[in-house]
């Protein structure tokens, strides 16, 4: 089961491009997904103004905790996050906020370093012409990537 988290992803049509995308790829390989409904980019422009720098914290805390609260809903045994495939992404921090959410929800965090299949996921995508994503996600990391000055929020 996929759960697709998009408030934080700047701008709408990036959003609705990396939704048509996992969709298209849900079809194929027969995975269901659950969309995550509205698009509250204020709220977290609302919790990170003044605080960039940890950015990224809030930004796994939120996807996270969406993400445990829907596989309570469902019962699942575990939650995980495609974060953990990135090398540009926080895996210790991912980890413990992961592990601390999965206590107070009560559901377990299944820690993985998918970062490991990073290059044949780069081929694969491209060979299933994917649309690929540029930047993390938010207006943040946008700014990051196109003005060359990569930064990872702390």
């Amino acid at each position: 089961m996929g759960f697709y988290y998009r408030h934080n992803i700047h701008p709408y049509t990036e959003c609705l491009k990396r939704q048509k995308t996992l969709e298209e790829y849900a079809d194929q390989v027969d995975l269901k997904l659950i969309i995550q409904d509205g698009y509250n980019l204020e709220e977290f422009i609302r919790n990170v103004a003044f605080r960039e720098a940890s950015r990224c914290r809030y930004c796994y805390h939120d996807r996270l905790l969406c993400t445990a609260l829907v596989a309570k809903r469902g019962k699942f045994d575990y939650f995980s996050s495609t974060l953990l495939y990135s090398k540009y992404q926080q895996h210790d921090l991912i980890k413990d906020i992961g592990n601390s959410i999965g206590k107070s929800v009560g559901v377990s965090f299944y820690y993985h370093d998918f970062r490991e299949g990073w290059k044949e996921g780069i081929k694969k995508s491209k060979e299933l012409n994917m649309y690929r994503q540029q930047y993390c996600g938010c207006i943040y990391s946008e700014k990051d990537r196109y003005l060359g000055s990569y930064s990872k929020g702390k």
